[in-house]
């Protein structure tokens, strides 16, 4: 693959933190805004610019020191990483929009503050995608965790403290006490960090005889990016619900929780490598794990009858869906996962949206308290409607093209065993969801349930999710970049 040097993807990372002084220094609410929004367009001006080169197979480079030898602080742009950047970089713009109708809908206090750690939180995200090695790639994985506490603790009260602590705890604990000493065995082993389509160990002559040693490497990696989800790391999840519901849709569709996936796909495929892990039957550990915390989490999620915990529980078996992506190892298995990356963003954005949106207009957080609201807001829950159904994986909304990849993967991979895991949880998945829209749109309320004349919540609030689903069903019949990215990613993982 030919590389060219650019200062470009260091100034995508670097533009949300240029955009900080003017967030915190502006005078009123629409300067502070307006921060906000031309970062967010630049950010993602920088990002599409690089996809021509990207899309013509040309890598982009940009070293800003030599940190260590074999471990720079280094930012290259290939198919895998310009995937991830254009879903958060879009998505920053929408949320963005959704958080100012939201922020001011609910008069939330320190919205400064909010957007502040919002704009570090985007940075930290663009500079994980766009990592030329593992050492960089675990610099802003942490930068991500600590921009990220404020906004979990927002409300400053006993239970967002206490969910506050509980989310560095786990996030921060797991990435010190596995994933760094995990990377530093790694770079004693092989001298270097930098990611490698084959995988940085490959290059070590009797690593096939280490079955033990790379089984417990993996391990702490898997466990280590705690961002991912995977059971049983991951009760943080649900307990960072206490965020305002932009937050929320952040730590499920822009970062955090896809920050976990991706770290875990690019060691998995750029670290340890196809050939090794397939050569020392090491992937249905992978496997194993990916499906356990699909199944369990689906089932937990069917009994919560709050929606923002319903939709948590529901994010942490989706993202198992993208590690069993990579552990598939197959053509199809790999393209689908990373697909997912960016059609569960979609899907999952346009359901916490709309989550905030019923909060914002009526108080309402349980979906028991949810009959009838479907006849008082139809613009919103049909776009939660189409939210679910790309979370199901059924037509007419994205979901169902990286679902039906996995789908095949599995088969080529030769594990039958996981297309049924795969069906189960989409079944489970219809189980939660579906009960909800049909209380929505085929139940009748009580009539002291809604204030006299609710209606759709405001423009702001309402548009973004609108938006978003419009999208998710775009995405089924010109997955456009998305899916040629995720092929190009595939074709060079496995030498294609």
């Amino acid at each position: 693959m030919d590389t060219i040097v650019s200062i470009t993807p260091f100034l995508a990372v670097l533009v949300s933190l240029v955009a900080v002084p003017g967030i915190v220094s502006a005078k009123s609410p629409n300067a502070r805004e307006a921060w906000t929004f031309a970062a967010a367009f630049v950010k993602f001006g920088l990002v599409v610019s690089m996809l021509p080169t990207v899309l013509d197979g040309t890598s982009i480079t940009y070293t800003i020191a030599e940190v260590l030898p074999g471990a720079p602080l280094a930012f290259r742009v290939d198919a895998m990483g310009m995937l991830f950047a254009l879903v958060s970089s879009s998505l920053w713009i929408l949320t963005s929009a959704y958080s100012i109708g939201y922020m001011r809908s609910e008069h939330e206090h320190s919205q400064t503050r909010y957007f502040t750690f919002f704009a570090l939180s985007l940075s930290a995200t663009i500079g994980v995608a766009f990592s030329a090695n593992l050492f960089t790639l675990y610099l802003f994985y942490e930068m991500l965790s600590f921009a990220t506490y404020p906004l979990v603790a927002h409300h400053q009260d006993p239970e967002a403290k206490s969910s506050g602590r509980k989310y560095l705890f786990y996030i921060v604990g797991a990435s010190i006490g596995l994933a760094l000493p995990a990377m530093l065995i790694v770079y004693m082993l092989a001298g270097t960090l930098d990611f490698m389509p084959q995988g940085i160990l490959s290059s070590l002559p009797d690593i096939a005889n280490q079955t033990t040693l790379v089984g417990v490497l993996l391990v702490m990696f898997l466990f280590g990016f705690a961002k991912a989800g995977l059971m049983p790391l991951h009760s943080w999840l649900p307990a960072a619900m206490v965020a305002p519901t932009p937050v929320s849709a952040l730590l499920h569709a822009v970062a955090v929780v896809k920050v976990g996936a991706f770290s875990i796909f690019r060691v998995v495929t750029m670290v340890f490598g196809v050939e090794i892990l397939t050569t020392l039957d090491l992937r249905i550990v992978i496997l194993v794990l990916a499906a356990v915390t699909m199944i369990t989490a689906s089932l937990i999620a069917i009994s919560q009858d709050g929606l923002k915990r319903r939709l948590a529980f529901s994010t942490i078996a989706q993202l198992a869906y993208i590690v069993l992506g990579a552990g598939l190892l197959s053509p199809k298995g790999l393209t689908g996962g990373m697909m997912h990356i960016a059609l569960h963003a979609f899907g999952k954005i346009t359901l916490f949206m709309c989550a905030g949106a019923i909060f914002v207009n009526t108080g309402k957080s349980k979906i028991s308290e949810m009959a009838g609201i479907g006849r008082r807001m139809p613009w919103t829950m049909a776009a939660f409607f189409v939210g679910a159904l790309s979370i199901i994986g059924l037509p007419p909304a994205g979901g169902f093209i990286s679902k039906w990849y996995l789908l095949q993967g599995s088969l080529q991979a030769q594990e039958p065993v996981f297309v049924i895991v795969l069906l189960t949880s989409a079944l489970l998945n219809a189980a939660y969801f579906m009960p909800i829209v049909y209380r929505a749109f085929f139940c009748k309320p009580s009539e002291s349930q809604f204030e006299p004349g609710v209606k759709e919540a405001p423009f702001l609030c309402m548009a973004p999710p609108i938006i978003t689903a419009i999208i998710s069903i775009a995405l089924l019949f010109h997955p456009g970049p998305f899916l040629d990215l995720a092929e190009m990613m595939t074709r060079s993982l496995l030498g294609m």
